[in-house]
């Protein structure tokens, strides 16, 4: 994997990519609010050897920054598109972490042509009925729950609530303390995620997904209202959705093995380009 950059006005962002000109698929993989690309380590270790596969640090999030906190879900959706037009990858399958769903939903709304597939793990529909009025207001409001929340407090809810693994937690762990010295940056991160996340909601549009799908939840999934979210996700749309066994939030990293099967027979079933 090769670490490269690349500008955006508000800053650059890093990402991280193989080099495989016959790749018969592209995967892209998008790791969720305050992870970076370590989210994936199983992942793209697994899949380097056969695919095409591109990872970033999302806008302000690990190496990608110092970033702005003036940037929407769509700007990142753009970003996204101009660096895989960059990379001549075209019609990629993106796999995107919860926050790293919806910039997979904002891609498929911005460019539906551009998809070949869609999974979302323990991710949510983005679509404005899903969510009530109440659960908007909150969403706007959570940077002063970060700032003064105790970092102790906070390290041990990162962790233990995002994963059931020893290995998941510490990689959220080690993730987290990228912060450590830098706790207000921590706070603008997950409020501004937040707040562009409640948006991206009211602005009420269609996200509909054109492509193939499938949704990856933990049993344990504790993030939030995930498993009720994609119950009704999958109720409504017909997406597949399997739901992974003693997982938490961050399944990819609780069972990659299990994950990783998925997404492979997940490829093997898309229709051959063209």
């Amino acid at each position: 994997m090769t670490e490269k950059t690349y500008e955006t006005p508000c800053g650059t962002i890093r990402y991280w990519t193989n080099e495989r000109d016959a790749s018969p698929a592209s995967l892209i993989f998008l790791p969720g609010l305050t992870a970076d690309h370590r989210l994936f380590d199983k992942q793209t270790a697994y899949f380097e050897g056969k695919v095409r596969v591109l990872v970033w640090d999302p806008p302000a999030h690990g190496r990608s920054r110092p970033f702005a906190f003036s940037f929407t879900l769509a700007d990142k959706a753009r970003w996204l598109h101009g660096i895989l037009l960059r990379e001549g990858i075209g019609r990629p399958v993106i796999v995107g972490q919860s926050m790293g769903g919806y910039v997979g939903q904002m891609y498929s709304q911005l460019y539906p042509e551009h998809l070949a597939g869609f999974v979302a793990i323990d991710s949510a529909p983005l679509q404005r009925e899903y969510v009530t009025g109440a659960e908007l207001r909150l969403l706007k409001r959570m940077e002063p729950v970060y700032r003064y929340w105790p970092w102790s407090s906070l390290l041990k809810l990162g962790t233990q609530g995002v994963a059931e693994s020893e290995y998941g937690r510490a990689l959220m762990r080690g993730m987290m303390m990228e912060y450590d010295g830098d706790r207000e940056h921590y706070a603008k991160l997950a409020g501004h995620g937040y707040r562009m996340l409640a948006e991206a909601m009211e602005a009420d549009l269609p996200y509909e997904l054109r492509c193939p799908a499938l949704l990856l939840c933990g049993e344990k999934d504790r993030a939030g209202s995930c498993i009720r979210y994609n119950r009704a996700w999958h109720k409504k749309t017909g997406i597949p959705i399997v739901w992974i066994e003693g997982a938490g939030h961050n399944a990819n990293t609780d069972a990659p093995e299990r994950v990783n099967r998925l997404i492979e027979d997940f490829l093997a079933k898309l229709p051959a380009p063209g």
